[in-house]
């Protein structure tokens, strides 16, 4: 069976409530019995409930990197705190006696085995089979009202720029809004996005220099949006395969959401990695009409800095699982990734996971830049692209952190270049430095997220995660 630990559960859980839920039924003495099968697969048990018959949460590992929770209790949540509360009794260290797997949940494990092999013998006709045929006909129809679409984006956007946005009134902001509609109307879920972040720009009240400041370099990448994306559409209609970008984020912004098999059709898969994550944050995005889950991982074995997103609708919010920090070693069987920048998002189906060790600090740091001039190089060639992410994360060697006469806090490397370290996200880091003792300030390696200041013109860091030959210091969590 794989090692299980709380921060592994915990990354089970559906919300707070249900880790918090699962742990007071273990100090409550709510379980009954704590049983284990005897080959060690299958952790079942019972607890009491608020009936006269006690549920039966079981946790079955035949597949480690996707065991099977299952319970007889009521509860729309998945897994349910009497499946966590079991968990944890486990990972805690309770005695599970060995005794043999009741006979409903060995008719069920004995089904779900006959369902998963079916499901092999399906992928493996499947691979076999000729590739699935695009509905040209269709893609095109789809391809020509996104054109038009853009025509739309960019009429508006002229009307806009014409007017002046100084002068923009209500009646204004409601066109926006009207076209915002369109956009989706137009499978251009990307403009969509893109006009709500502009209305919500200029329907700020105060601070209205910087806002206009904003919404111009908003227009302009909306103008950017529509050159590339009339440029790759036309294109992609001259194409007779009709075939996906899996180079460029152009996809995305007109609004495909990229499958697994296809990442995997474009050798965007990589077996057998391991990942940490260094940084997480959760945030609503009002544009999107979505609360956003966002985790930033290193794959020590090639330093690459990657991350992960959960987009979770407002309408739907209160029915999918919130993600968590995750401060383990995740071992991916697969590791998917989308075409992009410097970081790249990544998914994957299944993990297992072991305990973070000192030797795993050390192969992290052993991958920090180096040389500022470097990296600020490297962000500077995407930061020229609008439709590239404006906030690249790297992983800096800083061999101190300073402070001006102004008591402005910059990052230094060995060759002396500086980087003003300064709060990018909502969520503030560079505070927490003062706490910090001194030894967690120098020879480090920071995990810094960048930002260009438009109005001052110079580059600048927040802090996310600082990472000693001791210790990982998590400033955003």
């Amino acid at each position: 069976m794989m090692e299980i630990t709380e921060t592994w559960i915990d990354s089970l859980a559906p919300n707070s409530a249900a880790i918090k839920n699962g742990r007071d039924l273990n100090k409550k003495g709510k379980y009954i019995e704590l049983h284990r099968s005897e080959d060690g697969q299958v952790l079942f048990g019972l607890c009491a409930g608020s009936g006269k018959t006690p549920y039966a949460p079981s946790a079955d590992f035949a597949i480690p990197d996707k065991p099977v929770m299952r319970c007889s209790c009521p509860s729309r949540q998945f897994p349910c705190k009497h499946v966590l509360g079991l968990l944890y009794a486990y990972a805690e260290g309770r005695p599970f006696t060995p005794a043999e797997v009741p006979e409903d949940l060995a008719a069920k494990r004995e089904k779900a085995g006959k369902r998963e092999e079916k499901k092999a013998k399906e992928a493996v006709t499947a691979a076999e089979a000729k590739p699935k045929k695009v509905n040209k006909s269709a893609l095109k129809k789809k391809i020509t009202a996104q054109l038009e679409g853009l025509e739309l984006l960019e009429k508006l956007t002229r009307s806009l720029i014409r007017r002046g946005l100084g002068t923009l009134d209500a009646k204004e902001l409601k066109v926006i809004q009207e076209h915002m509609k369109q956009m989706k109307s137009h499978y251009l879920n990307g403009a969509q996005i893109q006009l709500g972040k502009l209305f919500l720009l200029l329907s700020q009240k105060d601070g209205k220099e910087q806002a206009y400041s904003l919404a111009a370099d908003q227009l302009a990448i909306i103008h950017a949006f529509i050159k590339k994306g009339r440029a790759h559409l036309t294109a992609k209609l001259e194409d007779p395969e009709l075939a996906l970008d899996h180079e460029s984020s152009i996809e995305e912004w007109l609004g495909h959401a990229w499958q697994l098999t296809e990442l995997k059709e474009a050798g965007l898969v990589a077996p057998a990695a391991e990942l940490i994550q260094l940084a997480f944050t959760s945030y609503d995005d009002t544009a999107r009409q979505e609360y956003v889950d966002c985790g930033y991982w290193i794959q020590p074995d090639s330093g690459e800095i990657h991350y992960t997103v959960q987009y979770r609708p407002y309408k739907a919010a209160k029915l999918m699982r919130e993600e968590d920090s995750f401060f383990e070693v995740a071992i991916v069987p697969e590791l998917y990734r989308y075409p992009g920048g410097l970081n790249r998002r990544v998914r994957y189906e299944s993990m297992t996971s072991r305990a973070l060790e000192k030797s795993d600090l050390n192969r992290i740091r052993e991958h920090a830049a180096e040389s500022f001039a470097e990296i600020v190089k490297s962000v500077k060639t995407q930061l020229k692209n609008p439709l590239a992410d404006p906030n690249p994360v790297a992983l800096l060697s800083v061999d101190k952190v300073v402070a001006d006469g102004e008591g402005r806090l910059f990052a230094a490397d060995r060759q002396g270049d500086t980087l003003e370290l300064r709060d990018i996200l909502d969520n503030g880091t560079v505070h927490l430095l003062k706490f910090l003792p001194e030894d967690a300030l120098s020879e480090i390696a920071m995990l810094a997220m960048f930002h260009h200041d438009s109005l001052s013109g110079r580059l600048a860091v927040q802090p996310l995660t600082i990472l000693t030959r001791e210790e990982r210091v998590r400033l955003l969590y």
